[in-house]
């Protein structure tokens, strides 16, 4: 019996003219997946401008309840449903912190480093955020309800939206294929030129 949690990552692509519609459909897949046992979050990653695929992330306790709930009737009702919403839909399973670092099937994880590196850029921003907004505000908390209060309301912003977002944007960087400086330092050359 599998006791990670298992990150299901799906990516579908909005047919012509149907956003509206597929928005709603997406957010009664998230709420109908609420529902059952096992199920940790989720979250929907919108497309980079001119682009239109979205990427939907589905956590659940372990590999079981995944599976109790992608074999369930009312989601195979859901998906024929929105049959027509989107194009090139692809899944990707993965397990454990390294679910965040998987670009497709079978590819190599980035040494640990490197998501080190991914999850600080992610964290430190949005942690600053937290300061800035919360940080007078739950001054005169004691220190463990502070930290309570503070990752309580962290940690699925982190999870569910700015790391996925940060691994999504480096991953030309963490899978080795491009330097993060690059097109800044070619860029930076023409001009000088």
């Amino acid at each position: 019996m599998s006791t990670a949690p298992v990150t299901l990552m799906v990516a579908r692509r909005v047919a012509r003219g149907r956003y509206r519609s597929f928005t709603a459909w997406l957010d009664e897949g998230r709420e109908l997946a609420a529902d059952f046992p096992g199920y940790l979050g989720s979250g929907i990653l919108a497309p980079p401008p001119g682009d239109d695929e979205y990427q939907v992330i589905f956590r659940f306790r372990d590999a079981e309840t995944l599976a109790a709930w992608e074999h369930s009737a009312s989601r195979r009702a859901w998906l024929a449903r929105g049959r027509r919403l989107f194009e090139s839909p692809h899944e990707h399973r993965a397990t454990g912190l390294d679910s965040w670092f998987h670009e497709a099937p079978g590819q190599k994880t980035p040494p640990r480093w490197k998501q080190a590196v991914a999850i600080w850029l992610a964290f430190f921003p949005v942690s600053l955020g937290h300061q800035a907004m919360f940080g007078e505000t739950l001054a005169a908390l004691p220190l463990v309800l502070r930290v309570l209060v503070g990752t309580l309301m962290l940690t699925p912003v982190m999870v569910f939206v700015f790391i996925p977002l940060s691994t999504r944007l480096l991953a030309p960087w963490l899978h080795g294929r491009r330097a993060p400086l690059g097109r800044f330092c070619r860029l930076w050359h023409q001009r000088r030129a």
